[in-house]
């Protein structure tokens, strides 16, 4: 590959036949370790015949023609899918054509090879219990509801806009918890007890931290010139959030510096330690 990457943002496709979650998750593992470049990322999910395999052949080789070789991140698992995008000028990082070969030649078998299977959806306990918890995040999420937080595994505390929701999800979707998250408001920041009803569950709450920057940042896109947004009120609300948590002991994130899965890693490390919450 002749181009200089530097300063250029580079073209990523994850390619899958099913929700491309595993392209997305095995693609992003590596490029976390590219700090320098920036990604211009595509998904593009559901290739599920030779047609809409040759269509994104097309598009990859346009991004080829522009000038810059793309990053190619398939796992797609049917056979006539993966031939057809074999044939982009753009090299392919294919997961499951590397570690299927392996197992098969161990196994002394050929495996199913069907998408369904590549996500995980043959074990209905696993799927149902992870879709009875992204229910349960919804409902509790930023404090809309207070009903049944005995039932959470994990509780997320934070002023608004730290990145509760995203990890919250995360948590949900990957490794079925029940997170709810608990949005710190001025009242709340008043003193350093916690709120009143995450306050008989502590030993299930995360605090979340960032920059004061970043949060301003963040808050402007939502509510341009408002107090809201502003750097001292940010400065505040971080400050006061950090002697809440201090005071309790809670373990604290900090979401400016951790992606969604590093921030998720770090609870699950926690929580792998404690004693699992009577349900």
């Amino acid at each position: 590959m002749s181009e200089t990457y530097t300063g250029d943002l580079i073209p990523v496709f994850f390619l899958s036949d099913s929700t491309g979650i595993s392209a997305e998750t095995m693609g992003n593992a590596l490029l976390l370790h590219f700090p320098d470049h920036r990604f211009d990322r595509t998904l593009i999910p559901f290739i599920t015949t030779a047609d809409d395999a040759r269509e994104v052949v097309r598009r990859i080789d346009a991004a080829v023609d522009r000038g810059m070789t793309p990053l190619v991140f398939v796992t797609a698992a049917l056979d006539d899918v993966r031939v057809e995008l074999q044939q982009t000028r753009a090299p392919l990082i294919d997961f499951f054509d590397m570690h299927m070969q392996q197992v098969e030649a161990i196994l002394g078998t050929r495996g199913a090879r069907t998408p369904a299977r590549l996500h995980g959806v043959g074990d209905v306990k696993r799927y149902n219990a992870r879709m009875q918890a992204v229910e349960y995040a919804i409902e509790h999420d930023d404090g809309q509801s207070v009903r049944t937080l005995d039932k959470a595994d994990v509780i997320l505390v934070a002023p608004s806009r730290c990145g509760k929701t995203p990890t919250t999800m995360y948590l949900a979707l990957q490794h079925g918890l029940r997170v709810a998250n608990y949005p710190l408001v001025d009242e709340d920041l008043v003193s350093t007890d916690l709120p009143r009803p995450i306050r008989h569950l502590q030993d299930r709450c995360f605090g979340i931290i960032t920059t004061a920057a970043r949060l301003s940042a963040v808050r402007t896109e939502r509510r341009p010139d408002s107090t809201y947004a502003s750097l001292r009120q940010c400065t505040y609300e971080l400050k006061r959030a950090e002697e809440l948590y201090r005071t309790h002991d809670l373990p604290v994130i900090d979401s400016s510096a951790k992606s969604v899965e590093e921030m998720s890693t770090l609870i699950l490390q926690v929580l792998a330690r404690r004693p699992h919450p009577d349900n």
